[in-house]
């Protein structure tokens, strides 16, 4: 989804459900056209300028400006209604949206993609609320499996006393995973919705500064009661842990399992991208490759994917012309392209096809390049091995795309 489909959809909702109590204020319910009046605005005045939710230069080195360009118009308020799934509405919008997506996909045949949704930990329900959502509002297609990811905001959960430690988090995060394989009755719509998700991801802005290290002194979960935020090692690791015991109970049961496919590398120290070595299936951008030899010789060595996304990190932490891509690729390591946040990075309903042919036009990558890193997109994806086999031959062929998005 790009800007002008959010504004088409914006404008389409604002003719179509005016009178829709759409938020609660105050224990007063508001309608989506008084949310508007609100602020001043009539549909005639909604443009993609208006939005103002493309990155800039602003962004540069700012993930909390990143972070804030996701509230249209820079109010919270629209991106609760339109872009959430757990809202007074239920989601109804970001539903709407996501079905609209899928449609386009599947009209273009050649796309698949993985989606992300987020799980913060917060409390035992939302993975109900989550499979709720997705279920009530049928966002199921062919072209389309889901990457769950988990924001590292241990720290301002327990800030706002809604975690007492970090086994509190994990327990949340995990508990109903679990209980769902032993017993899919025991959430059914959580059992269906987890066919259709193929893993995990650990997201947050990578650069914040870390004051403790994970090693053996390190306090158990259950002991992590500091408002320090746990690092990222610590993190990935108990992710991991997890992981492995709920997928090892998922195939003793003919369950489709998960894997780790953490953001790593884009920013903050070189030992992440050790802890994504270590524990991970793949990872997202891996910039800093570029400052260890050894350990980008080590993620040659294993084909440890790669999906990096210029675009995106264009605009937040390195300059097109200075990213690593063509030289990983040249080297032998698995990369692929892929794209982030459409929403904020791309102009096109096909964000796919920009990241490809911008590639393509500055690093003048020829068409073996290209059929590359489309065969790496494919073996990194988490599609069932059915799609994988009837995809490889046309990808290989040059005719065909597939990525992670």
């Amino acid at each position: 989804m790009n800007q002008k489909h959010l504004l088409r959809f914006i404008k389409r909702a604002m003719k179509k459900y005016p009178g829709e109590i759409v938020h609660v204020e105050q224990g007063r319910g508001q309608t989506l056209s008084e949310v508007f009046e609100s602020m001043n605005l009539t549909a005639f005045d909604l443009s993609v300028d208006t939005l103002d939710m493309h990155a800039d230069r602003n962004t540069f080195h700012r993930f909390d400006k990143f972070n804030s360009k996701y509230n249209p118009i820079g109010e919270s308020i629209l991106r609760e209604i339109f872009i959430k799934t757990d809202n007074h509405i239920e989601g109804k919008y970001f539903g709407h949206i996501i079905k609209e997506v899928m449609a386009d996909l599947e009209e273009s045949k050649y796309q698949n993609v993985e989606l992300r949704l987020s799980i913060y930990g917060r409390s035992r329900d939302e993975w109900d609320k989550l499979a709720q959502w997705a279920v009530k509002h049928k966002v199921y297609s062919d072209n389309v499996r889901w990457l769950v990811q988990v924001p590292r905001l241990f720290d301002v959960y327990h800030t706002k006393k809604q975690l007492s430690n970090f086994q509190e988090m994990l327990e949340n995060i995990f508990m109903p995973l679990f209980e769902v394989t032993v017993n899919p009755s025991s959430h059914p719509q959580l059992h269906l919705f987890l066919q259709h998700v193929m893993g995990f991801d650990s997201v947050d802005d990578e650069s914040k500064p870390e004051h403790r290290i994970f090693n053996l002194d390190s306090p158990k979960p259950v002991n992590w009661t500091e408002e320090d935020n746990p690092p990222y090692s610590y993190y990935l690791y108990y992710m991991y842990a997890n992981m492995t015991v709920l997928n090892h109970l998922r195939r003793q049961r003919n369950l489709n399992s998960f894997v780790l496919r953490p953001h790593c590398g884009e920013a903050g120290p070189i030992h992440h991208l050790v802890s994504g070595f270590l524990l991970s299936e793949n990872i997202s951008h891996g910039l800093l490759l570029r400052k260890a030899p050894v350990l980008q010789y080590l993620y040659y060595l294993a084909q440890i994917g790669i999906a990096m996304s210029p675009l995106s990190n264009n605009s937040l932490f390195l300059s097109y012309h200075r990213n690593p891509l063509p030289e990983y690729l040249s080297r032998g390591l698995m990369v692929s392209l892929s794209t982030d946040d459409p929403l904020q990075f791309h102009f096109t309903k096909e964000p796919l096809m920009e990241e490809y042919s911008i590639a393509a036009q500055v690093w003048k990558l020829s068409s073996c390049d290209m059929c590359e890193l489309s065969r790496n997109s494919v073996l990194m994806s988490g599609f069932s091995q059915q799609v994988l086999t009837s995809t490889r031959t046309p990808v290989s062929s040059g005719k065909s795309q597939f990525c992670v998005v």
